[in-house]
C-alpha cells in the first residue's frame, strides 16, 4: 500500500465536491485522489457529524482536523506492496504491452506467475511505467456545455520596459479562452508565479462577469505540483484559490497540447494581432489596451470554427450560466516550518510563537495578509495576526511561566511574582523598578526572587520591610542581612547630627569688642631768625573705635 501525506486542502477539496452533490468517482477525480480515499474522507466526516444536506458551513478547521486524524495512513514508502511486485515484472509487462495485450490479459498472465495484484493498480502501472494506452490518433472533442469550461495557457509576447526593475523584461500573456463561445481574455505579466496567475484570474472574472465551473490549464508550476496523466497533484495555493472561487481544475497532460486546443490556437493570434507592431508605455498601459482589444477586436471577429462573433455567443449562451464573481482573494503563503528552541518559527521574515510541546517539530502554515494559521498533523494549533517583515508576535501563554516576564519585559508580571513572596517584597520590587529605564533594573528583581527561594519568603519579606523603614533600596544590602541573619535585629535609632566645624567659619577672636587706642603725635615747629631750627612738642589724641 502507498503512503500518502493527508493535507488539509485535499480533505477540504473532497468534502467540497461531496457536499456539492457529486458522486465519489467525480469527487475523487476532481481532487486527484483515489475513490477509496475519497470514500474514507467522507465516512470520517460523517462520523464527526457532517451531513450532506448541511452545506459547506459544516467544514470547519476542527472538522477537517478530525477527518485527517481518522484517515491518516502509516506507510513509510511511496507505493504499496502490489506496486513493488509489479516493479519486479516491469520488463515482462512492457513486452506484453508492446505486443498489444490488454490489461485483463496481462493480469491473467501475472496470476499464472504467482503475482496477484488489484486490476486498478496494474492498469495504473501499465499506463505510467509501460506505455499502455498511448497512440497517435486524435478526435475532435465537442465543446461541451455553455459556461462550463475555460482553457488557460501562458504565451510569450516580447520585451517591455519594467519601471519597478528599471530594465526591459519579457512579457508573458495569460490567455483565457471560453471553450463554447471562444470568447477570450488576455492578462499580461512579467512573472508566472501564483500571485500573477491569481491576479490574471481575478481580472478575467471581472471581464467575463463570472467564473467558469471548470478551468483547464497546462502544467504551469503555480498550478501543478506533480504532473501526472491520471492523478496530477495541484499546489496547495491553487487548490485554496479554487475553493475560494468554486471552480474545478482539470489540468492538461504534459506535452499534450491537444488537451487544450482552443487556447493553444489563440496564442499565436494574440501575439500577431494584439502585441506585434504596438508600442506600450509600460505594463499598465499594455494591460489596458489589451483589455480593449479583447472586447472590440477578438470578441467581435467572426471565428472560423463557430462562424459567429465570440462576444455575441458568450452573451447569449454563457454569461448567465457562470458562477458569481467571488470576493477579492487574499493570496496566502503556504509553508512548512520548523519550531525553534526559542518557541518561535519564522514566516515571511517575521516570528510567531508556538507552545513548547511543538519545539523541534514541523508545522504547516497558511499565512495571508491578516492571519497566520499553524497546523500540526491537520490540527489547528495556533492563530496569530500577520506581522510585517522583521516583526514578532508572542503569546505569553506559549512561554514557560517563569520566563514570561523576562522575555516579554512585563514589569507588572514581575511585580506580581514578587508580591507572592510577601507584601514588603512586592513593594521593594516596585522601588527597584522605579527608574526611567525599568527593564535595566529587572535583573535586581530576579536576584531578589532568588533570595526568596533560597532563604524563604518570611526572612526576605522581613529584610525588605526593615530596609524600607530606613529607605535603603539595594538587593546587595538585603543579601548581606540574610547572610548575617540580621533581618530580625531591631534597627538602631538614627544618631543625632554632631556639631562639626564648618569650613569657612571665622575665629571668635575676630569679633572682640575691646576699645582700641591710637596716639597721634603732631610735631610743632619753632622758626628762629636765620637758623631754621626749632624744637617740637607732642599732643596726645585718643581715637575710639571698634572693629
Amino acid at each position: 500500500m502507498a503512503y500518502r501525506e493527508v493535507s488539509v486542502i485535499e480533505v477540504r477539496e473532497v468534502l467540497r465536491g461531496w457536499l456539492g452533490g457529486a458522486g465519489l468517482r467525480t469527487v475523487a477525480a476532481q481532487a486527484g485522489v483515489d475513490r477509496k480515499t475519497a470514500r474514507r474522507y467522507v465516512q470520517a466526516a460523517e462520523a464527526v457529524g457532517v451531513v450532506r444536506e448541511g452545506g459547506w458551513v459544516q467544514v470547519t478547521d476542527e472538522v477537517v482536523g478530525a477527518v485527517v486524524a481518522a484517515v491518516r495512513p502509516a506507510r513509510p514508502e511511496g507505493h504499496g506492496g502490489a506496486w513493488q511486485l509489479l516493479e519486479g515484472q516491469r520488463q515482462q509487462i512492457t513486452a506484453w504491452v508492446d505486443q498489444g495485450l490488454t490489461v485483463v490479459k496481462i493480469r491473467a498472465l501475472l496470476e499464472r506467475r504467482g503475482v496477484v495484484v488489484p486490476y486498478r493498480t496494474l492498469h495504473r502501472f501499465c499506463v505510467q511505467c509501460c506505455g499502455f494506452g498511448r497512440g497517435s490518433e486524435t478526435v475532435r472533442v465537442v465543446d461541451g456545455e455553455p459556461g462550463a469550461e475555460c482553457q488557460v495557457d501562458f504565451g510569450k509576447m516580447g520585451m517591455l520596459y519594467d519601471v519597478a526593475a528599471d530594465r526591459r523584461r519579457t512579457v508573458h500573456a495569460l490567455i483565457f479562452t471560453a471553450v463554447y463561445s471562444r470568447h477570450m481574455f488576455v492578462w499580461l505579466t512579467f512573472t508566472q508565479t501564483l500571485d500573477a496567475v491569481v491576479a490574471g484570474c481575478e481580472a478575467a472574472w471581472g471581464f467575463f462577469g463570472g467564473v467558469f465551473r471548470v478551468l483547464i490549464p497546462d502544467n504551469m508550476s503555480p498550478v501543478v505540483a506533480d504532473a501526472d496523466a491520471l492523478n496530477p497533484k495541484l499546489t496547495v495555493g491553487w487548490l485554496d484559490y479554487a475553493q475560494h472561487c468554486g471552480f474545478v481544475t482539470d489540468t492538461a497532460r504534459v506535452r499534450h497540447a491537444k488537451d487544450k486546443p482552443r487556447v493553444e490556437r489563440t496564442v499565436q493570434y494574440v501575439r500577431s494581432s494584439c502585441w506585434a507592431g504596438e508600442t506600450f508605455v509600460d505594463l499598465a498601459d499594455a494591460q489596458s489596451r489589451t483589455r480593449i482589444w479583447c472586447a472590440q477586436v477578438a470578441g467581435q471577429r467572426v471565428h472560423g470554427t463557430i462562424q459567429a462573433r465570440p462576444v455575441e455567443v458568450f452573451s447569449e449562451h454563457e454569461a448567465g450560466l457562470l458562477l458569481p464573481v467571488p470576493a477579492p482573494y487574499d493570496v496566502p503563503m503556504f509553508k512548512r516550518c520548523k519550531v525553534h528552541r526559542d518557541f518561535h518559527l519564522e514566516i515571511g521574515k517575521a516570528l510567531y510563537s508556538v507552545p513548547k510541546v511543538y519545539i523541534g517539530q514541523y508545522l504547516d502554515v497558511r499565512a495571508d495578509s491578516a492571519l497566520v494559521k499553524l497546523f500540526h498533523n491537520g490540527q489547528l494549533v495556533k492563530v496569530h495576526p500577520r506581522q510585517r517583515p522583521g516583526g514578532r508576535w508572542t503569546d505569553p501563554d506559549d512561554l514557560p511561566a517563569e520566563k514570561v516576564g523576562y522575555a516579554m519585559r512585563d514589569l507588572d508580571r514581575l511585580i506580581a511574582a514578587a508580591r507572592r513572596h510577601g507584601c514588603d517584597v512586592g513593594i521593594y520590587a516596585e522601588r527597584l523598578l522605579d527608574d526611567p529605564l525599568p527593564w535595566t533594573r529587572m535583573r535586581a528583581v530576579y536576584r531578589l526572587l532568588g533570595l526568596a527561594r533560597r532563604y524563604g519568603d518570611e526572612a526576605v519579606n522581613t529584610a525588605c520591610g526593615k530596609a524600607l523603614e530606613v529607605d535603603v533600596v539595594s538587593v546587595t544590602k538585603i543579601a548581606s542581612m540574610l547572610e548575617r541573619g540580621t533581618e530580625d535585629t531591631p534597627a538602631s535609632p538614627p544618631r543625632p547630627a554632631a556639631a562639626a566645624a564648618t569650613r569657612f567659619a571665622r575665629d571668635p577672636g575676630e569679633y572682640a569688642t575691646a576699645r582700641a587706642q591710637l596716639r597721634l603725635v603732631h610735631p610743632t615747629t619753632n622758626t628762629g631768625a636765620g637758623t631754621g631750627t626749632g624744637t617740637g612738642s607732642s599732643v596726645d589724641t585718643t581715637v575710639e573705635g571698634a572693629r
